[in-house]
């Protein structure tokens, strides 16, 4: 079975994420859907830098979804989605909701991810596929912890139940840190003075997609959101000053995400919105022949900077949506 690294656990099951925040600068409104409880994002170590949330429940209940999701999916979700159906895990019926929360890589740590779906699953029958398949695992404070690879790599993802409704799955030390959090050994996500205000605001607004980013996390958002944006002088400058970003999405026959970026100043904003505004124009102008829908799709974004803080709107229609998956415009690369 081949090694899952981080970056490809990221692909895994931010797919999901991705795909309907199509992450890259489009993304297809109603009232808002999931929020998560408290009890879930208390799961998490005090040390996550990222948090985000998808309500996988309500998002099936769109047309757009399941095409959507099939084309983005990279061929290593495929991989780990056999690998729990090997042991009679449905994620398409099974998990409603899912949360996964990220660190940010320093020299002591690298980037980590952990992840916890909630739904219905049958842990002792999955747990008896396992153990039949010889799948290697390792027990942390009795829960039995089921490798996707051979388990012995830094990068190797585990998956284990937490009970018949959770289940968690991310690289072995951020999952003994998780455990540890949930035995009271170590400080919980709800600790992290920073960041859990922040989450608080965005659960309470609910969506199909939330997430929230710290101020590293943020810098590569928005580098990935516009890459354009990097071809001015003075964007690395204000980047380096910004704290963080929130992004809710809500979806219904179309798809509407807003980014909300805190910056140092104003004048920052200021300058940061310029930098967006012309880099989606650069962007219109490269695509306008190549897939004039999603040129369409970027006349509609708004940027508009409010004090510190810079909001970015992505309404696509239902139309557009529909012509950018006929078109494989969110097609995950090969």
């Amino acid at each position: 079975m081949k090694r899952f690294s981080t970056n490809k656990l990221m692909g895994a099951f931010a797919a999901v994420f991705s795909a309907l925040m199509l992450a890259a600068m489009l993304i297809p409104s109603r009232a808002a859907a999931g929020t998560l409880g408290t009890d879930v994002i208390g799961l998490f170590p005090k040390d996550v830098s990222e948090l985000a949330y998808a309500d996988l429940k309500e998002a099936r209940q769109h047309s757009w979804f399941l095409q959507l999701q099939q084309q983005m999916l990279p061929a290593n979700y495929r991989q780990f989605e056999q690998f729990l159906r090997s042991a009679g895990i449905d994620p398409d019926t099974q998990v409603d909701e899912i949360a996964w929360g990220a660190t940010s890589a320093n020299a002591q740590h690298p980037y980590e991810i952990a992840g916890v779906a909630l739904g219905e699953f049958s842990p002792n029958s999955t747990e008896a596929r396992f153990a039949s398949q010889k799948i290697p695992s390792i027990e942390v404070h009795g829960y039995k912890l089921w490798a996707f690879g051979s388990g012995a790599g830094p990068n190797d993802i585990f998956f284990f139940f937490l009970d018949s409704n959770t289940a968690a799955f991310g690289q072995r030390d951020i999952l003994q840190r998780l455990i540890n959090v949930r035995f009271g050994g170590a400080e919980s996500l709800l600790s992290n003075s920073d960041l859990f205000p922040l989450i608080t605001a965005a659960n309470a607004n609910g969506g199909v997609v939330w997430a929230v980013l710290d101020k590293a996390n943020t810098q590569l958002a928005l580098h990935q959101l516009l890459p354009q944006a990097s071809q001015f002088p003075q964007a690395s400058a204000i980047l380096d000053r910004i704290h963080n970003m929130e992004i809710q999405v809500q979806a219904g026959d179309g798809v509407d995400a807003k980014f909300r970026a805190v910056c140092d100043s104003s004048e920052d904003a200021n300058q940061l919105a310029a930098m967006l505004q012309g880099g989606i124009v650069m962007r219109r102008y490269q695509i306008q022949q190549s897939d004039p829908v999603l040129a369409d799709a970027l006349s509609n974004v708004t940027v508009s900077p409010s004090g510190d803080s810079l909001n970015v709107e992505m309404p696509v229609t239902s139309e557009q949506l529909t012509s950018m998956i006929h078109s494989r415009t969110f097609a995950f690369p090969m």
